[in-house]
């Protein structure tokens, strides 16, 4: 055998070993977020009962202030409450592992990481569930009792004004010889559908500024293009608002300017960040001076827009 074929193979099984090694961390760490969340999902199945209460608050409470004195909710299927329970364990199962699956992910990526790097993830590591945790909260206790109150007052408030014109004013006294009453009798899977989703979808909307600040650290997005581009974030958040939202234009108004609030704050964070880098370019000699007044022209570019 030769020197070079010698060599070569030497190469190969010098850069095989490595990817063993990291395939193997990989392996070690998925396994561990798994048992994470199986443990998560767990501990939420055995108070699944109370956090099924907690999630129906809202309509609880919006059905008690439409005249229902007892609230019920239904299930139609002999396994829909087995369910029901499953789902809100799944989600509250990644909400409390998260920590230890981030953590997990943090060591698989941390020694491929300089010591700037790792300090300029670490708070994105943190600042994305409390964002999400923010949004959940936002949608539980604000978006979902409007959207409750929506639906329920929708079909609810003809019959009660009915009752009304009928009976002088006294709606309790209301009786009728004709007609069909037409009552709300929900099902427990259904109305725990719209409080997961707009928890999801708020919670998801809420990370705009993780995802933007990363992508102005990676050079993907600048300040300049988002202040740019402000039209056409105005209309996708619109749509987005129509999208995950009620027919309610109060709630989409709501989803709307919480966004483009972040949104706002996004472009001062990118903009921190590019002049962080662009100080750290000029003090090492990377930076020329006309390089960054074109940078200052954009800006003042901006100014002038508004």
């Amino acid at each position: 055998m030769s020197q070079t074929d010698t060599t070569s193979d030497s190469d190969v099984e010098d850069s095989t070993a490595p990817l063993i090694e990291h395939l193997a961390e990989l392996r070690k760490r998925l396994i561990n977020a798994v048992m994470a969340f199986i443990v998560g999902m767990i501990i939420v199945f055995t108070v699944g009962g109370h956090v099924l209460d907690f999630l129906l608050v809202p309509i609880e409470n919006t059905m008690r202030s439409l005249g229902n004195a007892n609230p019920v909710m239904q299930y139609t299927a002999p396994q829909e409450y087995f369910f029901t329970l499953i789902r809100i364990s799944m989600v509250g199962g990644l909400l409390v592992s998260f920590p230890v699956i981030a953590y997990q992910l943090w060591r698989f990526v941390a020694p491929g990481l300089y010591r700037n790097e790792k300090n300029a993830f670490l708070p994105f590591l943190i600042a994305s569930p409390a964002l999400f945790l923010a949004g959940a909260s936002f949608a539980h206790f604000i978006v979902v009792p409007l959207a409750m109150a929506f639906f329920l007052g929708f079909a609810d408030l003809p019959s009660f004004l009915g009752a009304l014109v009928a009976n002088s004013g006294d709606a309790a006294a209301a009786s009728r010889d004709t007609g069909i009453d037409i009552v709300f009798n929900g099902k427990v899977n259904e109305s725990l559908d719209i409080t997961l989703k707009m928890i999801v979808a708020f919670g998801l909307c809420f990370q705009l500024p993780v995802l933007l600040t990363l992508m102005g650290k990676a050079g993907l997005a600048t300040a300049h293009g988002l202040r740019s581009t402000r039209k056409y974030a105005v209309v996708g958040i619109l749509v987005v608002a129509a999208l995950v939202t009620p027919p309610d234009v109060t709630t989409q108004l709501i989803l709307f300017v919480v966004v483009y609030g972040l949104y706002e704050i996004s472009i001062f964070l990118v903009a921190r960040v590019e002049k962080k880098r662009n100080d750290s370019l000029r003090e090492q000699g990377l930076l020329d001076e006309d390089e960054d007044d074109i940078f200052a022209e954009f800006d003042e570019d901006d100014e002038d827009d508004k």
